[in-house]
């Protein structure tokens, strides 16, 4: 077998990793009801976007699709960074009103282990460094220079 088919097959294992991610994400959300305020709803739009740019990639695996799909990406990385604020400031939010008198250390373990999980988020950038190594010196994307 040679190298190129070896890298072809890993390349869509890696696009459909990335997809069953989004897919296991969007679940979990559903399940926990991630849907109370407009700004829950971000991580849906965004794996919502990465599944259809995933598909253009995995079907047509064009220098466009490619430089959608990591632009996607880059909007998930930002997603979930302001996930992770937003976790965490919520849990912060509460840790400062029920332990007033904590000192920092321990508050900031109050934040990390709060309701919200200040991590979770992070499974968006996970997301985001597959897809985007699924397409690392993609051959669609020769001479780009």
């Amino acid at each position: 077998m040679s190298a190129e088919i070896i890298v072809a097959r890993l390349r869509r294992f890696l696009l459909i990793l990335a997809a069953v991610l989004c897919l296991g994400t969007l679940g979990e959300l559903l399940l926990i009801d991630h849907l109370k305020e407009p700004l829950q709803w971000v991580p849906f739009v965004l794996c919502a976007l990465a599944l259809v740019a995933l598909f253009m990639v995995y079907r047509w695996p064009q220098r466009k699709t490619i430089q959608a799909l990591r632009a996607i990406m880059a909007l998930m990385v930002l997603g979930s960074l302001l996930g992770v604020y937003e976790h965490f400031a919520s849990n912060q939010e509460f840790a400062l009103e029920i332990h007033q008198q904590a000192g920092a250390a321990r508050l900031f373990w109050y934040t990390l282990s709060g309701a919200a999980p200040a991590l979770a988020p992070g499974v968006l950038i996970i997301i985001a460094v597959v897809a985007q190594a699924a397409t690392y010196y993609h051959p669609a994307l020769a001479g780009q220079g």
